[in-house]
């Protein structure tokens, strides 16, 4: 049996509820309720398991679970949308060597059958956005990269060639995103490769929140992962069943 720790951020009375997965940076499970989101992180795990086992991490998604609430946030602001102001504890620990050639290896692996999964979406299925409202999977591209570039930039500041890498997505279009989300995460995932000892330990305050190489990780992966499986319901193409 293999046990998670659960990281929750509720928002008023419990609604919409983001449980955070830490033992397995990335994984997330979310709900309307914190009930329908506990509900639901036992299968969010075996699905993260079985897209870790599809690229050779050696895991077994069908063993047994079992989960218990390290924490829950239900004070703040946005809660239930990713990135509790006060974020948590495991979040401020050094990144280590290893831990950072793991992720990026989990993140690459994401963009990967991210490109996939799109590579056959029409223009046209690009910019429909849904019924009810919403983004476009174009749209949710966007705001996937601009998000990515911002992680980053909360941790160390300015990169070479990042806003030219991002003006390229929001501006070239749909036929030309393998390129451009391509060129972004290149940029970003060659500068997270190389983060200094000092890099990997410093704490960086942006407002009320306290940014780490490792929060920056998490969201990074958790961001990446969330619309991954947003896009893969959108096109009805289910990934890793």
């Amino acid at each position: 049996m293999t046990k998670y720790s659960l990281y929750l951020e509720s928002g008023p009375k419990h609604k919409k509820t983001m449980v955070h997965v830490l033992d397995l940076l990335g994984c997330i499970a979310q709900g309307p309720t914190t009930e329908a989101a506990l509900e639901s992180t036992p299968e969010a795990i075996r699905t993260y398991l079985r897209f870790l086992q599809a690229h050779g991490e050696t895991v077994r998604p069908e063993g047994v679970i079992s989960t218990v609430v390290a924490v829950h946030v239900k004070e703040g602001t946005w809660l239930g949308n990713g990135d509790p102001t006060p974020g948590f504890a495991p979040d401020f620990k050094t990144l280590s060597t290893q831990d950072k050639v793991v992720n990026l290896q989990r993140l690459a692996w994401m963009q990967i059958d991210l490109l996939e999964l799109i590579r056959d979406v029409t223009q046209e299925q690009m910019l429909v956005e849904p019924k009810g409202g919403g983004r476009s999977i174009y749209g949710i591209l966007e705001h996937m990269a601009e998000s990515h570039t911002v992680y980053l930039r909360y941790l160390v500041s300015n990169v070479n060639g990042l806003s030219q890498a991002l003006k390229a997505v929001q501006e070239e279009g749909p036929d030309s995103l393998p390129l451009t989300l391509s060129g972004l995460w290149d940029i970003t995932s060659s500068r997270l490769a190389v983060l200094t000892d000092a890099e990997r330990k410093v704490l960086v305050s942006h407002g009320q929140v306290t940014w780490s190489a490792r929060r920056a990780m998490r969201r990074m992966l958790e961001h990446g992962w969330e619309h991954l499986m947003e896009i893969s319901t959108r096109l009805n193409m289910p990934l890793y069943l």
